[in-house]
């Protein structure tokens, strides 16, 4: 899975070391050599599993998407973004699904009467 691009719809084989990728930024964070520029792709869909090529100098508009199941792989990139948050929060957590302690506090308190008899609240 690609930590640069989150929604990529397919995996591309290098020619230079002949090893897959989900972007160029992957194949720079895991390799010394630089990624060897070619016409001749090779690629693989994620939805279908299955590979195919693409000659990119002949690349048309049915040509984004893969000959096989038609998953449409040439998508606007979504990026991860920075997210500023308070540290100890998850944001996963729905705020509505927390169970509220303020009715678990109401029950124990005890109002003390004019006799110094302890009276309960609830």
């Amino acid at each position: 899975m690609c930590k640069h691009i989150l929604n990529a719809q397919v995996s591309i084989r290098s020619p230079c070391c002949r090893q897959w990728f989900d972007c160029a930024q992957c194949h720079a964070d895991s390799q010394t050599h630089e990624l060897k520029q070619t016409m001749d792709m090779t690629f693989a869909c994620k939805k279908c599993k299955k590979c195919f090529r693409k000659n990119m100098e002949e690349f048309e508009d049915s040509d984004e998407y893969c000959p096989h199941c038609d998953n449409h792989f040439v998508i606007e990139a979504k990026e991860p973004k920075a997210r500023l948050e308070v540290e100890g929060d998850d944001v996963r957590i729905d705020s509505r699904m927390l169970r509220d302690e303020r009715t678990k506090q109401r029950e124990e308190v005890k109002i003390w009467d004019d006799e110094g008899e302890a009276a309960r609240l609830g």
